[in-house]
């Protein structure tokens, strides 16, 4: 499905080229996505000996739904079984609305107002990815620990399919935001690819031999409770001198604070509006703002040459809405940051880069997920190299 959707359309024989597989076992699982509705057969192209045949994602194929629970918004997209974006919905979430029950609430309104705003009933849904912030059973479905809001086994799967009746996949934005990368992103026919995800929480996606990486417990990549200074700041898992206490959103905004207690940047307990106005404050050179950005960058870089020197990735991509919003700036200061700390040879072999995915990566990596979850349901688990 990932060869077929990178190319629009493509023969059986592009597809054994492209995953490693036989042509015999693509010719097998092409059939069993053509039965399931999948794919459907789209003409012919020109060959050397016999006219090969095209498929194609099948445009009534279903549809999938990704949503990014995040700690101050909950976000609701709706794909094709292409995985183009169909329209999408999203609700703030304020600070004080971190009980189960209440994120619950708003997730199952969006998924309806986007379904009902489309017109499309629910049995067309092949599956929703649900990403939430902190360590997750995925195959549970249950929210181990979620320290921003201090969750502790929570069923959150059991919760929602009380109240929407589609199959669903839990999973943490760190698997969704490299998943997406490595379908459509700066991860595409990459191996050893590292996203790390900057907004209120901090972690790292990591993806080796081009295949996701969850570790023994699906925990893996929280690189944002690594201790990057001792006895440092007090973080929300219990440690101090967390990587995330000085380079997530709360972070970065104390650094304004420590430097300007009465800055106009800073909108009170809005996340949102302080990193819109700091951004802003870098684009029009305000000492201050560049100041926030050149602290936050030396703790993000010191961090990130420590994961280049440890996993020696091909690609580092910075991705999220704290990424998206500090943008170039942010970036640039990262790299010579890096570059400062990280070992030559593993320092000549990456690239550090910003997401370039339109819309939202976390939504669109959970909506691939929960694509993956139906097309292992088809084929039994079979998988090509990646």
């Amino acid at each position: 499905m990932r060869s077929v959707i990178a190319e629009s359309t493509a023969s059986r024989q592009r597809i054994a080229g492209e995953t490693g597989l036989s042509l015999a076992t693509v010719a097998t699982v092409v059939g069993e996505l053509i039965t399931a509705g999948l794919l459907v057969e789209v003409g012919f192209e020109d060959s050397a000996g016999r006219p090969r045949g095209l498929v194609a994602v099948a445009p009534a194929g279903g549809v999938l739904i990704g949503v990014d629970v995040a700690e101050t918004y909950v976000r609701v997209d709706l794909f094709d079984a292409a995985l183009h974006f169909l329209d999408g919905v999203e609700e703030r979430l304020h600070p004080e609305e971190n009980r189960p029950e209440q994120v619950v609430g708003h997730i199952v309104a969006a998924i309806r107002a986007v379904l009902q705003r489309a017109g499309i009933p629910a049995r067309r849904v092949l599956g929703a990815g649900i990403s939430v912030p902190g360590q997750v059973d995925r195959d549970g479905g249950v929210s181990v620990f979620a320290p921003n809001w201090n969750w502790h086994d929570i069923p959150l799967r059991g919760l929602l399919v009380e109240s929407l009746g589609i199959p669903l996949h839990l999973d943490n934005p760190l698997r969704a935001a490299v998943v997406a990368e490595l379908w459509f992103g700066a991860g595409r026919r990459r191996e050893d690819v590292i996203v790390l995800t900057l907004g209120t929480g901090v972690g790292a996606g990591l993806a080796f031999g081009g295949a996701l990486y969850r570790g023994a417990t699906n925990s893996a990549g929280e690189w944002g409770h690594t201790t990057l200074v001792l006895d440092g700041r007090p973080c929300h898992c219990g440690g101090r001198g967390c990587v995330e206490t000085y380079v997530g959103a709360p972070g970065i905004i104390q650094h304004l604070r420590e430097l300007d207690p009465d800055s106009p940047m800073l909108h009170g307990n809005d996340q949102t509006a302080t990193i819109d106005a700091l951004a802003h404050g870098a684009d029009t050179g305000h000492p201050t703002a560049l100041k926030v950005i050149a602290e936050t960058a030396r703790y993000l870089g010191a961090a990130v040459a420590n994961l280049v020197n440890l996993v020696n990735p091909e690609t580092v991509v910075l991705s999220s809405w704290v990424t998206a919003r500090l943008g170039e700036p942010l970036l640039t200061e990262v790299q010579a940051v890096v570059t400062r700390h990280a070992l030559r040879r593993p320092l000549t072999a990456v690239r550090i880069v910003r997401s370039t995915l339109s819309g939202d990566p976390v939504s669109l990596g959970a909506a691939t997920l929960a694509l993956e979850g139906f097309l292992s349901g088809i084929t039994g688990g079979r998988s090509g190299r990646r």
